[in-house]
Formats: structure tokens, sequence, C-alpha cells
């Protein structure tokens, strides 16, 4: 949709499609065709570090997984890690650690093909200036149906996964605190173990696809939407790749680190968080750089760019080659997002498969307790990026603060400075604006795999405002209520 004011035009997308929740994007152009602004808006609320408010602290881990569908399993090993730490469990016992990383594992595999299969391949298989009623999983399935059966076994199974762990595909509650509510039994294990071979070998298809692809237009993919920027995730205590625990570390576009080895309880010390009056969405940021330079991405690409290593062998081979693409720097195209998530698709797979031989998953130690306490800071790597919970608890085992930083809010700002790249562009000067041009910035909105439910937030209180106008257009009395 375009509005033209004295030869300006103001562009609107509405909604963003291909995307987990609800969002817009405004480009404003000047009378030359220039791009003045281009924002991408998040325009809906959910409160849910105000639903928890009061809850005990039980039932957190079950309650805020209600955040999202897609990414449920994050939230709830997010909030039950830091629910460990409140039930004065410092190392939950190692059957449940491994049944929390099965399930983790499971969810980045079945989120990862879900992404890069459904909703972002038909951009780059079927073009992305194809009809839209084509450009989509049903118009891929009629093209290239035996790609799409893939896609929907490897989801599936990845669910499967979930399903064993967390004794539901969508909101389970196998994680709790201080531990699991089950093992894993021989059935089980059998059950998933049968098509792990098979799996993995679909996700290095469907990396071996994404590399031919970029590699044949590389020139034009590499600067599609692309900046320089920082990178923030956790990595394992000897620098390897770890999406369920770890520490935190930040690199600069240099790729020089900016700070390392950060522990959860210290995270306020390194990143902050600020508000502007046209998202819902917060805007993180590193602390020391401030506001303007500290702004970060996170994500697939953000975590191979700051791993040192990925501890399996064939995720590990492809990690060398993709860093060779950056010459000894981080890569920053925004386009590779894809290649980043789909050498995690086969460590996830690889690790999965490894995990499901571990006799330990069969094991009877599930739960430990110990000594309360009343502040807990807690994260993981979700799909998306790095995930924070943060609360605290009273003496009645009562919630009382609950802040998050979601991985989508993290890529706040890369997506509003990708939506800029691609405005300027393939927007800016063009005589006519087609759906096809449009759908370049969803294209590079999509990279991000962003879950824009998850990630609405506000800081500090919402109030209510409302105004009373007359048939005039005047306002005649105004109130807010807190």
């Amino acid at each position: 949709m375009a509005t033209t004011t004295k030869g300006a035009r103001k562009i609107c997308i509405s909604p963003v499609t291909r995307i987990e929740g609800h969002g817009k994007v405004t480009i404003h152009l000047d009378a030359k065709g220039g791009v003045e602004q281009a924002r991408l808006h998040v325009v809906e609320f959910r409160g849910f570090e105000r639903f928890v408010l009061g809850r005990l602290y039980w039932e957190v881990p079950v309650i805020i997984q209600r955040l999202c569908g897609i990414c449920p399993v994050s939230h709830l090993l997010a909030a039950a890690k830091a629910m460990d730490l409140i039930a004065g469990v410092d190392r939950i016992p190692r059957t449940a650690e491994k049944m929390r990383r099965l399930m983790h594992y499971g969810q980045i595999y079945q989120s990862h093909a879900l992404h890069f299969f459904h909703l972002a391949s038909p951009d780059l298989l079927l073009g992305i200036d194809s009809p839209p009623a084509t450009r989509n999983v049903i118009g891929l399935a009629l093209k290239n149906p035996e790609l799409v059966t893939k896609a929907v076994l490897m989801r599936k199974w990845g669910q499967e996964i979930i399903k064993a762990t967390a004794g539901k595909k969508i909101h389970g509650n196998g994680a709790i605190p201080g531990g699991i509510n089950k093992n894993l039994s021989i059935e089980e294990r059998d059950f998933l173990a049968k098509d792990a071979k098979q799996m993995l070998a679909w996700a290095q298809e469907g990396l071996e696809l994404f590399k031919g692809l970029y590699l044949k237009d590389r020139e034009r993919l590499a600067a599609f939407g692309s900046f320089e920027s920082n990178f923030v995730s956790i990595v394992g205590k000897d620098g390897c790749l770890d999406l369920y625990d770890g520490l935190l570390r930040a690199k600069d576009p240099a790729g020089t680190i900016i700070f390392d080895k950060v522990k959860p309880a210290d995270y306020l010390e390194y990143i902050a968080e600020e508000v502007r009056p046209w998202s819902y969405m917060k805007f993180p940021f590193i602390k020391p750089l401030g506001p303007q330079k500290g702004w970060y991405r996170v994500g697939p690409l953000a975590r191979i760019n700051n791993c040192d290593r990925i501890d399996t062998p064939m995720a590990e081979k492809e990690r060398v080659e993709f860093m060779r693409m950056g010459g000894g720097r981080p890569v920053h195209a925004t386009m590779a997002y894809h290649w980043a998530r789909l050498i995690e698709l086969v460590h996830s797979a690889e690790k999965i498969k490894v995990l499901l031989d571990d006799p330990d998953l069969q094991g009877t130690d599930l739960v430990r307790t110990g000594e309360r306490r009343r502040r807990t800071v807690a994260w993981l790597e979700a799909p998306r990026g790095t995930l924070f919970h943060n609360y605290e608890v009273d003496d009645n085992d009562q919630v009382t603060m609950a802040n998050l930083i979601v991985s989508t809010t993290s890529n706040h700002e890369p997506m509003n400075q990708a939506v800029k790249a691609v405005a300027k562009s393939h927007i800016a000067g063009a005589k006519e604006i087609t759906e096809g041009l449009l759908n370049h910035i969803e294209v590079a909105i999509r990279a991000y795999d962003p879950c824009l439910s998850c990630a609405t937030h506000a800081v500090g209180r919402m109030p209510l405002q409302v105004g009373l106008f007359d048939a005039g257009g005047r306002e005649i009395a105004s109130g807010t209520k807190e």
C-alpha cells in the first residue's frame, strides 16, 4: 500500500508474511524517490512478564512457554534453568541434563527445518519476484514434492523428540525446577533412533542445497540487506558451540572480543535495553558501547561467528568452510543466516544421534532440591538466538519480578537495518513499486526467522490513554489510566 503527499510517498507492508507473529513495515520516500525512513513496526503486545507476577515459581516454566507455539521448548527450558537456581540446585542430575539437551536439540532441529523449508525456501527456490499465489510451501510442493515431503518428515521427527522428552509436542512440562519428570524409555529411544541416520542425511542435503544457491549468486546474495554489526551469543567454557549452556561472548565487526566468559548473574553489567515510541519491542544493546553503537545480532550467524569450534565432525567441517568467506573476520551477510542455520541443523542431528545412544537417558535420578534462593538469571541459545530469563521470587514462593530478553528482541535493530538497506538498494528510485519488489524487504526480515509474538514486551508501565473527539476531529477530552 502506498500513499502520496506533495511528491513524498509512504509505503506500508502490512502484515509481513511467513514469519511468526504480527508486524508491518513503513518506508518513507522523499520527492526524488530517496529513502527517508524505513522501519519494522511490531504491532502486537503480549505481557507475560506481568502475567507471571504473583504466580508460584514452579508454575513459571509451564506458564511462560505460552508466549509462543513455535519455540515453547526454549522458554520452558530457560525458565526451568532459572527455577533450578531458585530451588537451590546448581547442577541437576546427569539424566535430567541430557534429557533437557535432547529436548533442546529436537527443538532446534524442527524449528530450523520449519523455517528454512517452509518459510524461506519459496523465495529462494521459486524466485523473490514470483507470483505470491504460488510463492509459498504449497507452490513449492507442486514443483518439488520430494523436497517438501522430506521437510515435513524432518519437522515431525524433531517434534517426536520433544514429545518423548517434554510429554507433548507443544507446551509440554517435562522440565521442572531441579530436573525433569520422566526419563526416556527404551521403546521411545528405539522409535527415535531408527530415523536418526536419515534425518542427518536430509539435514546435510538441505545445507548443500542452500550452499549451491548462495555460491551460484554469491555477489548479489552477500550484499542483500547486509551491514556490519556486533555479535552476541553464549559459548561453552572451552569456546565450543553449546546451544544449551555456556558463558556470554560478544565480538565487534572485526571479530575482536568485546567481552567474554560473562556469567548469567552478571549480564546486566553488559546488556541494557531501551524503548522507542513506535514499537512494542525493546532494543537491547551492549552497555559499554551505548545504544547507538552497541546494538548487536544474535542467532545462527552470531553463534557460528562467535564460537571457536563445533564438537560434531560434520558441522565443524561446514563451520570451517563457512568462516573462510569472512577472510579472518566475521561473516556479515544477512542471507548467510540461512547457511549458518543449516549448519546448526546438521549439528543438532549429530548431537541427537549421539544422545540417543547414551544409557544415561534411562537413568532414574531425575530431580534435586536445595536451599531456596530469591534471585535467578538463566539463558540458552534458542533457535533464533540468545534467550535471557531473569526472575525474583519472595519468601512465599511467588514471582515478584520477571524480565525477558527474547532472541528476536536482540535482532530488532538489525532487522531495521536490513529493512533500510534493502529499501535503499531496491525501492529507492523505482518507477513502479510492485509486490515482488516489496517482497525483497520481507526476504531480508525472514532471514532472521523472527518470532515477534514472544519478543513483544515493555519496560515499566503501559498506561491506557483515551481520547474523545467531536465530529470535526477536535479532541474535547482525554484521560490516562495507569
